[in-house]
């Protein structure tokens, strides 16, 4: 498979731009980089940039601290990071060291992080205004601290701390809310990805076959088209584990008859994809599976169209919520008035969740669903997930028999448009039709 789209220098030269474009005069962004987390005794996990991080710089090495000045005349954009150092290199490959980081990624000016004790300080000085995720870095914090204490120690020689401590992420997430058209070709790109995994598990996929069977047929195509790893946990949920919301024990046998829910997406440069599909282990629905799938489709289609500008984000949550009680109420699961059920949250025994949340470097990606306490209008370049679904317990009361124990959802990735929306990843099939042919032809 060729290599797909990547985000380029001159877009991160952009993006630090937009960021300065934001900032008080006399101020500074300083933001460090993830650290390394430790799985079990001398294991690392493979090492993954904040996303903050990752957004602004392009730099993704670790033990790397990113300092952002509007103004300064000797540069603007700051980056410490490791030396390199022919020992470290032997056992951990190479990294790019002060001087070529500034050449590859268009930074002003780069130095050793050992060296920031000494320079980050004077960085800082006489800066009223400091943007910085406090609380997201807590060992990185009291360095912050100590940094500004130690600057108030000399006050009476004219220096200055920082008075001010302003979220970083209050203006950060902001733009990365709103994608430029390379980041959504990005995330089409890992949506392609995720489209062409699933269809290998419906074509794949047969009773007796164990949950992390296909957990790992998911992976094997993630990794073979360029997503090196998944975007999150998958989710394998066959019969009543459809119903546990964030499953993940993935341990069980997908029996003849059941339904299996598959909630799984590649991470493709950072940008996550998010898709879930509910298939039958046979092949086949049932009558009863049908009927409740379909509701949940229409409840799906019927919120996919409110995602478009102008419309609000809570509107696709209304739409689907009205077609999932109207649907219930038909099947003889709800009793009573559709607005008066929705008003009193009936239907919340079968649908506990939203209907979507903001995708992007995050699977749940930044960025406030409210603003000014009213929701937030769509806008083009916002991109959301799709995904209701109905969870029939096992132990549900009131409930005929056939339709305990089953759980569905259904989830795209949708892009606001111009004028509309780009479904990511309609090309997965969805409709009953679809996925029994797509299952009995192979």
């Amino acid at each position: 498979m060729k290599t797909g789209p990547k985000i380029d220098k001159a877009e991160y030269v952009m993006r630090r731009r937009e960021l300065m474009a934001l900032m008080e005069p006399d101020s500074i962004v300083i933001l460090p980089a993830s650290e390394v987390k430790i799985r079990n005794n001398g294991v690392e996990h493979r090492y993954r940039q904040d996303s903050d991080f990752h957004y602004l710089t392009g730099f993704d090495e670790p033990d790397s601290v990113f300092a952002l000045i509007p103004g300064r005349e000797y540069g603007e954009s700051i980056l410490f990071c490791r030396e390199r150092e022919h020992d470290h290199e032997r056992w951990h490959g190479s990294v790019a060291g002060p001087e070529r980081a500034a050449q590859l990624y268009g930074f002003d000016d780069a130095f050793p992080i050992d060296d920031i004790d000494d320079i980050l300080p004077g960085l800082i000085e006489g800066r009223p205004r400091l943007y910085y995720a406090m609380g997201t870095h807590p060992r990185f914090d009291a360095r912050i601290l100590s940094w500004r204490n130690s600057i108030a120690m000399y006050n009476q020689e004219g220096t200055e701390p920082p008075g001010e401590f302003i979220q970083l992420g209050q203006y950060l997430h902001e733009l990365r809310l709103h994608k430029s058209d390379k980041e959504i070709d990005v995330l089409r790109y890992a949506a392609r990805i995720s489209t062409a995994a699933h269809i290998q598990v419906m074509e794949n996929l047969t009773p007796g076959m164990m949950e992390y069977e296909v957990e790992a047929e998911l992976q094997y195509q993630f990794s073979k088209r360029g997503a090196r790893h998944p975007a999150y946990p998958s989710i394998v949920g066959g019969g009543s584990n459809a119903c546990v919301l964030h499953y993940i024990d993935n341990d069980k046998v997908l029996e003849d008859g059941d339904l299996v829910l598959i909630d799984a997406g590649g991470e493709y440069e950072y940008y996550a994809s998010d898709v879930t599909r509910t298939l039958p282990v046979s092949g086949k629905f049932t009558g009863e599976q049908a009927a409740l799938y379909e509701i949940v489709l229409a409840a799906q289609l019927a919120a996919i169209e409110r995602v478009v500008p102008g419309n609000h984000w809570n509107q696709p949550h209304e739409a689907a919520v009205m077609e999932l009680t109207n649907g219930l109420k038909e099947l003889g699961l709800l009793e009573g008035d559709v607005d008066e059920l929705i008003e009193v949250g009936a239907y919340n025994q079968f649908y506990m969740h939203r209907t979507g949340h903001w995708l992007g470097l995050d699977v749940h990606d930044v960025g406030e669903y409210k603003v000014g306490g009213q929701w937030r209008v769509f806008e083009k370049g916002m991109v959301t997930t799709v995904e209701p679904g109905l969870y029939i317990p096992k132990d549900a009361k009131n409930v005929p028999e056939a339709y305990r124990g089953i759980g569905i959802r259904i989830e795209d990735n949708v892009a606001v448009t111009r004028n509309g929306n780009d479904v990511l990843t309609d090309c997965i099939p969805k409709t009953i039709r679809e996925i029994e042919q797509t299952m009995s032809a192979a």
